[in-house]
């Protein structure tokens, strides 16, 4: 059970990377990327073929982080500059790098990084994520407190507020397009190392695991703010895989249950707060409907003594 739950902590802060970068697009940008699912497997293609090569795999993981920038250029670009809905965008570029993927992997639908060196080889993971997924964190938070990060969440909170003061809404949503995925791409370099082999499917569903992650650390953890907002990612994202490695270990669920479990997850992560705000409510309203009523049965009686 510990070494489940230890293990899952451990790929909660693989997958985080990517749930901050789904946390960009659908969050801050309300932009419903689904480019996620391809880039996640760019950046694990890009760092297995370099490191089965004798890359560096820190250059390795670098130069995925990149890849991952390059395929959310080309989305945002469709998006602004092609005049495609942002859904469909996201859609046609996923397909698009499949065949890509294809290609850095010379037509194999896997590799495999057995005999050499990764990230993980000469430092502990224990050590290494949690010290990295901080970086990033800071990092992020304090480009989202600068100028162009405050464009960048004002173009997802109403792009023609931010039109009229004379920013460019292209240029922000290009940047944040492109960092998402460049976020996505990198887990995904990680995860190839972490896993030793990087597979052509690696990254299909990863949009549905990030959305998990967001939404569970947001009713859970709530997010006042961006800064706590983006903690709130992170910790979700550990939730959701200590979650699915606790659902596992029921003895009527298989491996092959993975998926549906998700599905699950996500439902009840997105009812939850719902439910609880109707619930609230409910109860303030009948606060409410009890405090009138006393207020009548007290005017009443007034009324009665001031008859007497």
């Amino acid at each position: 059970m510990l070494n489940s739950i230890l293990g899952a902590v451990e790929l909660g802060l693989l997958y985080a990377l990517m749930a901050l970068g789904v946390y960009i697009t659908f969050r801050i940008l309300d932009f419903p990327d689904l480019t996620v699912d391809g880039s996640f497997t760019t950046g694990g293609a890009i760092a297995a073929v370099m490191i089965s090569h004798g890359a560096n795999p820190w250059l390795a993981s670098f130069v995925a982080f990149l890849g991952g920038l390059a395929a959310g250029i080309c989305t945002g670009l469709l998006h602004t500059k092609g005049k495609i809905n942002g859904l469909l965008s996201g859609i046609l570029m996923m397909i698009a790098l499949y065949s890509i993927n294809m290609r850095i992997m010379s037509g194999k639908p896997n590799i495999a990084m057995l005999g050499v060196d990764t990230v993980f080889t000469s430092i502990n993971p224990w050590l290494f994520l949690p010290v990295l997924t901080i970086i990033i964190l800071l990092l992020m938070n304090w480009f989202l407190h600068t100028d162009l990060g405050l464009a960048l969440r004002a173009t997802g909170d109403n792009d023609r507020m931010i039109r009229s003061f004379g920013a460019n809404t292209d240029t922000t949503k290009i940047i944040g397009v492109s960092l998402s995925n460049g976020l996505v791409a990198l887990s995904g370099a990680l995860i190839a190392q972490h896993s030793g082999f990087a597979d052509i499917s690696m990254g299909i569903g990863m949009i549905v695991i990030g959305l998990a992650s967001v939404i569970i650390g947001e009713a859970i953890f709530g997010a006042r703010n961006v800064i706590h907002a983006t903690i709130a990612v992170v910790l979700g994202s550990i939730v959701y895989r200590i979650v699915v490695a606790l659902a596992l270990r029921v003895e009527w669920l298989d491996a092959s249950d993975l998926k549906i479990i998700t599905a699950v997850i996500v439902i009840a992560a997105l009812i939850f707060p719902t439910a609880s705000r109707a619930i609230k409510q409910k109860k303030q309203a009948q606060k409410r409907t009890a405090e009138l009523s006393g207020l009548r049965d007290v005017s009443n009686s007034r009324t009665l003594g001031g008859d007497l």
